[in-house]
């Protein structure tokens, strides 16, 4: 019985490890995003009159997101719900 509470542990304790490291890592993205982008929008400004700039925000900005959605653990498509469906759908079948 041990040996189960202490996989048990272990586990969520990876679990949780990985979750902070996907927070953390959004975070680190967010910041970058936030340098950058205004430093590409002063170059954009200040050497053409095309608004290049969008491209790159937009870009970087939906990946932004998307990192959020990941790290929050968001996910329309294959959230909880999804999962269980699965795990259930092939215990059935072994």
């Amino acid at each position: 019985m041990e040996s189960n509470f202490a996989n048990d542990q272990n586990y969520k304790y990876q679990k949780a490890k990985e979750k902070v490291q996907a927070i953390k890592g959004f975070y680190g993205n967010l910041l970058a995003y936030c340098i950058v982008i205004p430093i590409l929008a002063y170059i954009n400004y200040t050497t053409t009159s095309f608004p290049w700039a969008i491209f790159p925000a937009l870009g970087w900005g939906f990946g932004l997101v998307i990192n959020g959605l990941y790290a929050y653990g968001y996910n329309p498509l294959f959230g909880k719900e999804w999962e269980e469906r699965k795990i259930k759908e092939f215990m059935q079948e072994s």
